[in-house]
């Protein structure tokens, strides 16, 4: 793995605390083999899915069963499958790299990503030896598909309340497991099923490893769906299932958090899926304007058109940056986790628990940044972007469905402030230190020193500032309203824009940074355009959240002082972002497609 990270971090500790450019990975760090693996990934795409979307759309009988055995020939279903189970065992930065290219497979990636994530994960993280021994090859090489059975009719975002019951039998063999479950993702086809259900009268679920040759086990027809219409989604119906007890997967009452730990890797593998989406939108956007005539020229060459390409490639470069940032963190304390004596598939799940924070924040941002740019691809395209008969339809249908998979981006948002609360609370991370100093510096002089004189030094103190901006919002939210915050739902959104816009432009930044560093400024200007659009866009970004919360809880001189600061924190140069974009634009007209 070529990277030259150093230092470790915590979950969430970038918001009080600076990061070296050397101390994260970027898509550029990638090794031979890795590029190998992504080229493997696009070619597959290329051949075996592109051509066909219409027909998975129309959910040809066995297709897309036959789709995920050619990729599990392949050996893409168990990327990061440990080698004793069949797999390639690899780290969780390329696991991350195989969802990015795959992600623009459409409905094929959500069969994928389902298969692969919360179908064969919840066996290979919390499954004994002998469970892990009979299923995880079969998974691995997709002779058996997986699916997950947690949402149910009454049971959406609120999972622990689903009412599927499992009920030992007289002679303490079988758990008879009955109930509803519903969305479940391959459900017309998986092999075997991830069930939870409670016990008599547990609080919490328990989880269990079901094949559908247990019997007892009924569906409903295909789901009509807006979008990801080749995916298979069924309502799964148990009536007395019978399941060996053997087949419980890690403790009693266990499956809530299983259910838990596995979301936050399918968080940030969505995030990770929506680069190669809008990627190949982009691509497609780039192309059409190229080839559209309009008024006798072509409309990339057009301002407003040049803005669209621009901004879509500026949100999508700042999410990618961001997603391999924070799959690298993983790895890393995985690594040190492993050093330190722990087994490895308890530093597996530690490690994405401890980024946790910035796993849902890939998730919602990613999203939200597909949504855009697919909304910009229709506007591109313009009367054939609403056409069937052109790419961008099936792209803006599908992208839809990103924002409430995996925890709705509205439940993510309150998760993503909640866990650094709960984390400042139990000492693991300091805010209220920070916060503190950034309240006294309110009533200090302000700094109207000058910038270093050194590269990015401006752009740091903006971030730093954007740090300081967050704490003293946050800071003053948990003070003035303490236990009540928790619901103050607006308020928490609006502290979880200004943390993730943060974590995005940093990102962005740094990887520019390292990049420099590596090729020369003038060889990366387009990317460097980039970082600092996305950061001034950042900085408007923040000063609204901000304002908005503040506005909600203080009043009088109180809010006034709180209302200057935010502004002082919030200020930067002026910036031609216009310019900047006409230039990321150039570079992808002439280049015809992504050339970042």
């Amino acid at each position: 793995m070529a990277t030259e990270t150093k230092n470790t971090i915590k979950g969430g500790e970038f918001v009080v605390r600076e990061t070296s450019y050397r101390d994260i990975f970027i898509p550029e760090d990638f090794d031979d083999e890795q590029v190998m693996i992504k080229q493997t990934c696009a070619d597959f795409l290329d051949a075996e899915i592109f051509p066909k979307l219409d027909r998975i759309d129309a959910q040809e009988e066995g297709l897309m069963e036959g789709l995920l055995d050619k990729a599990g020939e392949l050996g893409l279903l168990g990327v990061s499958v440990p080698e004793q189970y069949g797999g390639f065992g690899k780290n969780f930065n390329t696991s991350m790299l195989v969802a990015d290219v795959i992600g623009a497979g459409h409905s094929f990636a959500v069969a994928l990503s389902a298969h692969t994530g919360i179908g064969t994960l919840p066996i290979l993280y919390y499954g004994n030896d002998a469970q892990k021994e009979k299923y995880v090859p079969k998974l691995a090489t997709g002779e058996w598909k997986a699916a997950y059975c947690l949402t149910e009719p009454n049971a959406g975002s609120d999972a622990n309340s689903g009412r599927t019951s499992a009920k030992l039998n007289a002679e303490g063999t079988h758990y008879l497991i009955n109930g509803q479950k519903m969305w479940i993702t391959n459900g017309g086809f998986a092999d075997v099923f991830i069930v939870f259900a409670k016990i008599d009268d547990d609080k919490n679920h328990t989880a269990f490893i079901v094949e559908r040759s247990f019997g007892g086990i009924s569906m409903n027809p295909e789901e009509h769906k807006l979008g990801i219409k080749g995916s298979s989604t069924r309502q799964v119906f148990f009536n007395d299932c019978p399941v060996p007890v053997e087949n419980m997967l890690s403790e009693r009452g266990n499956g809530f958090k299983i259910a838990v730990n596995i979301l936050n890797v399918g968080r940030i593998k969505l995030g990770a899926a929506t680069i190669g989406s809008s990627r190949r939108v982009i691509n497609q956007a780039v192309n059409y304007a190229n080839e559209r005539v309009q008024f006798g020229i072509q409309i990339s060459k057009f301002g407003a058109i040049r803005h669209k390409l621009a901004e879509m490639a500026t949100r999508n470069f700042a999410v990618e940056s961001a997603a391999y940032r924070a799959g690298q963190h993983i790895d890393d304390t995985y690594g040190t986790l492993v050093a330190g004596g722990m087994d490895a598939v308890t530093a597996k799940l530690k490690a994405t628990e401890q980024f946790a924070i910035e796993c849902a924040i890939l998730k919602v941002w990613g999203s939200e940044m597909l949504d855009y740019v697919v909304d910009e691809g229709v506007q591109i395209y313009g009367g054939m972007g609403y056409s069937a008969e052109a790419p961008m339809e099936r792209a803006y249908r599908d992208s839809r469905i990103n924002r409430i998979f995996e925890g709705t981006n509205e439940v993510n948002r309150l998760l993503i402030v909640d866990m650094l609360l709960k984390r400042a609370l139990k000492g693991e991370l300091d805010l209220m230190g920070p916060a503190q100093t950034v309240a006294a510096e309110l009533t200090a002089i302000p700094d109207f020193g000058e910038t270093d004189d050194v590269p990015f030094a401006y752009e740091k103190k903006v971030i730093a500032n954007l740090k300081k901006a967050g704490l003293l919002v946050a800071g003053a939210a948990v003070q003035k309203l303490m236990m009540a915050l928790q619901k103050e739902q607006e308020i928490l959104m609006n502290i979880a824009d200004i943390i993730g816009y943060i974590y995005l432009a940093e990102s962005a930044l740094l990887r520019v940074e390292k990049l420099s560093n590596r090729q020369g400024g003038d060889a990366v200007q387009g990317q460097l355009d980039m970082a600092r659009i996305y950061l001034h866009a950042a900085v408007d970004a923040v000063y609204l959240a901000g304002k908005e919360a503040l506005n909600a809880f203080a009043a009088g001189d109180e809010l006034k002082m709180m209302l200057m600061g935010l502004r002082r924190f919030t200020k930067t140069e002026p910036y031609n972002a216009k310019d900047a974009r006409q230039r990321v634009a150039k570079q992808l007209i002439d280049a015809n497609g992504w050339c970042f």
